[in-house]
């Protein structure tokens, strides 16, 4: 019983915040991309005071002379779930139980990377849902997160069950081939803890036998599910490679469109018009290509991402000159949690300055996600902030090698 009551206690010493004084090297301001000679007082989670030489006699003085200090970052569009090293056939032989258990271990890692909030963009059975409620309960560590359940898709489309032939198959959970199905399936997303609303909107590079061209779902389906979801303040992501998916699925009113590979200039517009957020993964080609062999990763599917890669990475360009609201999304989980930074320097490399990316993971991806009091290193803010030991501005890459991570005022990660 002493036993118990201790782990009880030391559980509940790390879950709430305590009273803190960082004082740091720098801190980054993601606005103008300047560094900041200030420190920072944390109470009860929340940022209470920023400003130059502080003192407080109630406050525990963390000092760190080689940090600089910035907002929490975030990833917009990740898969927590399941175990990254099984991909194709390999991927199905898994139970959810276990698949969950992998996604204790992927959400410490995307922690420990600096990611303090995610938006996690389909996972079967609700264990998204589950996961969450652990990492907001304190049972074990993790991003805040924003989950889907299982994502809507047609029959025989990139969010159904394809690998296994017919007498063995079953379709996946969220298969829906009329726009009352998918009205009725995105009020049991929501019945069962989703914040937001998933749908494939074309094929897919990482499913069997889809075409990334072609358009899955009619425009009433996706009206549909974007009422509906909008209906219940949920908002909606819009899986889409091919231009005709993109275009629907932004005239249908959602909020997101991932991947958005073959975009043109005029759909950007039309993005930008409607005010839809675009998530462009221009890492993950390079792990597919030059890694996917090696993990399972199909033949169809290696076929498919030589025709989008380089063609999405072109059209990301596109969308930063014209203006678009381009947010941090990933796509982790086809590659290993915890590597999410290593997409920066592919966003500089491809048009954006540096400032703009860290603005993709920060500001734009708080907008997106509709969190409020976050993205800031400011007064009444949440106390999400990592630390680097260079400045970003200048070397990207210093994103990837985060050495202090606080999460709602608690210390996670704080390396000399």
């Amino acid at each position: 019983m002493r036993v118990l009551i201790l782990v009880f206690l030391c559980l509940s010493l790390d879950t709430y915040a305590q009273e803190l004084l960082l004082k740091p090297k720098f801190i980054l301001d993601i606005e103008t991309g300047k560094l900041l000679q200030n420190d920072i007082h944390v109470k009860d989670g929340i940022i209470v005071r920023v400003g130059k030489n502080l003192s407080s006699k109630t406050a525990t003085i963390i000092s760190m002379p080689s940090k600089i200090l910035l907002p929490g970052l975030m990833d917009t569009h990740v898969h927590l779930i399941g175990n990254t090293d099984l991909q194709g056939y390999e991927n199905i032989s898994e139970s959810s139980y276990l698949s969950t258990l992998y996604g204790v271990m992927n959400a410490r890692k995307t922690l420990h990377a600096g990611f303090t909030t995610v938006r996690n963009v389909g996972a079967s059975n609700y264990t998204d849902v589950a996961l969450r409620d652990a990492i907001n309960r304190g049972i074990i560590d993790g991003p805040r997160m924003l989950v889907s359940g299982p994502p809507l898709g047609i029959t025989g489309g990139h969010c159904d069950n394809n690998l296994l032939p017919y007498e063995l198959s079953r379709p996946g959970q969220g298969v829906v081939d009329s726009p009352w199905e998918a009205r009725k399936k995105v009020r049991e997303n929501r019945k069962f803890g989703a914040d937001l609303i998933k749908f494939c909107a074309t094929g897919g590079v990482m499913s069997k036998n889809t075409d990334v061209n072609a358009k899955q779902f009619t425009f009433q389906e996706m009206k549909a599910i974007v009422d509906e979801a909008h209906n219940h303040g949920m908002k909606v992501a819009a899986h889409a490679h091919g231009l005709e998916g993109i275009k629907t699925a932004i005239n249908a009113g959602v909020d997101s469109v991932e991947h958005s590979s073959f975009i043109d200039e005029e759909t950007i517009m039309l993005a930008i018009n409607n005010d839809v957020f675009l998530s462009m993964d221009i890492y993950v080609s390079d792990y597919i290509l030059g890694e996917g062999a090696l993990n399972g990763i199909l033949e169809e599917s290696l076929e498919k991402e030589r025709k989008t890669g380089r063609l999405q990475r072109e059209n990301f360009r596109k969308a930063v000159n014209l203006g678009a609201k381009i947010t941090f999304g990933t796509d982790a989980g086809i590659f290993k949690h915890g590597n999410n930074a290593k997409q920066f320097k592919y966003m500089v490399k491809w048009g954006m300055t540096s400032l703009q990316a860290i603005q993709a993971s920060t500001i734009v991806a708080a907008d997106l996600l509709g969190i409020n009091n976050i993205a800031y290193i400011k007064e009444g803010y949440y106390a999400d902030i990592i630390g680097v030991e260079d400045n970003p501005i200048v070397n990207i890459e210093a994103l990837e090698n985060v050495t202090f991570v606080m999460k709602d005022g608690s210390i996670i990660i704080n390396q000399p």
